[in-house]
């Protein structure tokens, strides 16, 4: 395959931004899109030229660190991950426009990297606990009716890769926001810091300067991992019960 690759290239988060137009030859159909990129890079650099940096890890769906917008889709035209798409999902001679994510709670660092560490500071409000417990509980100490940890199950997935947020038009993370909530709301062992949790993590959700939230859909739709739209009324109705609850004490 050849392609027309016209890539985003930003030298630091100060610096103003431009796509640049390179071409590619020799592109196998079973290749990553980010192996694409290996290959683009490697001519690059034999050319003495910057290479493109991009964000990526374990290369395998898991890590949620390939972020990319691809023809204007969060990972691309495949409902997976950025790391998962393959070149046979395009055709030769195509020109492929590649993008980071658009967010202002997501500040470009360079080219195609972005800082997402927004996220880990509304992991971070969840709270966390230090108690000294013994050794590990039998698996079946605690009882937690099959449906709900089937809920939990399904937010767990989520791999922070932040498709929601670039997916949504006012770039909310309401998406992310309730998966992380919903997932530790549902089971016992998370009770005890119910309310408290889902109130900080809005709370600090909103002073990341994510967008709100319209239910627009766009966000589930981008998730390669498949959130539910319907975790975001589950975090609004902890949100709720929550704050009703603290303004009764």
């Amino acid at each position: 395959m050849k392609l027309t690759l016209r890539v985003w290239r930003q030298q630091n988060a100060d610096a103003e931004g431009a796509m640049s137009t390179y071409q590619v030859d020799g592109i196998s159909t079973d290749m990553s899109f980010l192996e694409m990129l290996d290959t683009l890079n490697e001519e690059l650099i034999l050319k003495g030229e910057d290479p493109v940096a991009f964000d990526h890890d374990c290369r395998e769906g898991i890590c949620g660190a390939c972020s990319l917008v691809i023809n204007g889709d969060a990972h691309g035209p495949e409902r997976t991950t950025t790391c998962q798409l393959h070149m046979r999902s395009f055709e030769d001679g195509d020109t492929i426009d590649i993008e980071p994510w658009r967010a202002s709670a997501f500040p470009v660092v360079k080219d195609l990297v972005v800082d997402r560490s927004a996220f880990d500071r509304i992991i971070q409000a969840g709270g966390y606990i230090t108690a000294p417990t013994g050794a590990a509980p039998e698996a079946h100490a605690t009882a937690v009716p099959k449906p709900d940890a089937d809920f939990a199950f399904e937010h767990a997935e989520c791999i922070g890769c932040g498709a929601c947020v670039a997916a949504c038009p006012n770039g909310a993370a309401m998406l992310f926001t309730s998966a992380k909530v919903n997932h530790l709301n549902v089971l016992p062992q998370g009770a005890p810091e119910r309310e408290t949790r889902v109130l900080d993590m809005v709370a600090q959700m909103d002073d990341e300067g994510f967008g709100g939230c319209t239910l627009a859909g766009e966000c589930a739709t981008a998730c390669p991992k498949g959130i539910p739209l319907f975790s975001i009324t589950g975090m609004n109705k902890e949100w709720l019960r929550a704050t009703r609850k603290v303004a009764k004490r």
